[in-house]
């Protein structure tokens, strides 16, 4: 198996993506963190699976707006664990609004939770890895901060595109301690946070406009961003560092192709 021996840290793995690749993660022999910020059960309920692979598992509350909780969650794996092989970047916040009703308050937790919980979690993480000359850590952006925005969410958008960046910052400083830091910018992928914020009615059209401008014909699944991570958590992708995979069906080759 690709991971086997590895330990993963994946954050907001209580459902969609980041469960769908904890799951991935522990399929290929890897023992997991599960993060979770407030859905004890569904966390549990992920170790569970996980364990019945055969497989290490424990769930760490931690919410990615708080620094120093992250600094606990970090602590509490490598004292279990011992060590952390992988990390991912997965938990994030979104909050939709026209631009000029954007409140500070949505704005700042946007970029506590997706932009310095990324940070602060791949330092964190970073140092151990650092001292054992080894370390994959993904990153998990969007194709909106690509620059392929739709409206509502400026903050969001903002926050995945210094993701990207910081992607790169890392890469740079953190290849010379055997340190491979990517990222993965989705698509649409229908998950419970595709809902958020969304109508019934709102999450269909997404739904039907995603599947006639991807070139696949389809929209994504978590399982289709977990592939994509399993990959690059692998020593299979050695010698990848500080790149942007985006996965999203071909939605953005449409659009460069079509304008």
């Amino acid at each position: 198996m690709k991971l086997d021996n590895r330990v993963a840290l994946v954050t907001g793995s209580s459902r969609g993506i980041g469960q769908a690749t904890a799951l991935a993660f522990a399929r290929e022999g890897a023992d997991l963190i599960v993060n979770y910020r407030s859905r004890s059960e569904r966390a549990e309920e992920t170790v569970s699976q996980i364990r019945q692979m055969g497989r290490k598992a424990i769930a760490i509350k931690a919410d990615m707006a708080d620094g120093d909780a992250i600094d606990k969650m970090v602590e509490t794996a490598i004292s279990e664990f011992g060590k952390i092989d992988i990390l991912m970047n997965n938990a994030g916040a979104i909050r939709r609004a026209e631009f000029l009703d954007i409140s500070q308050e949505d704005w700042n937790i946007q970029m506590r939770t997706n932009l310095d919980g990324t940070f602060r979690c791949t330092q964190a993480v970073a140092r151990h890895m650092a001292d054992r000359k080894y370390g994959k850590i993904i990153n998990i952006a969007s194709m909106m901060g690509l620059g392929v925005n739709i409206p509502r969410i400026a903050g969001y958008s903002v926050s995945k595109g210094a993701i990207i960046t910081l992607t790169k910052a890392a890469a740079l400083e953190l290849g010379k301690y055997g340190i491979n830091v990517n990222c993965i910018a989705p698509g649409v992928i229908l998950t419970e946070f595709t809902h958020e914020g969304r109508t019934e009615k709102e999450v269909q059209e997404l739904v039907e406009k995603q599947e006639q401008t991807s070139l696949m014909g389809v929209i994504g699944k978590p399982e289709d961003i977990a592939n994509t991570a399993v990959f690059l958590a692998s020593d299979e992708s050695a010698f990848i560092t500080g790149q942007v995979i985006v996965v999203d069906g071909g939605y953005t080759s449409f659009l460069s192709h079509s304008v």
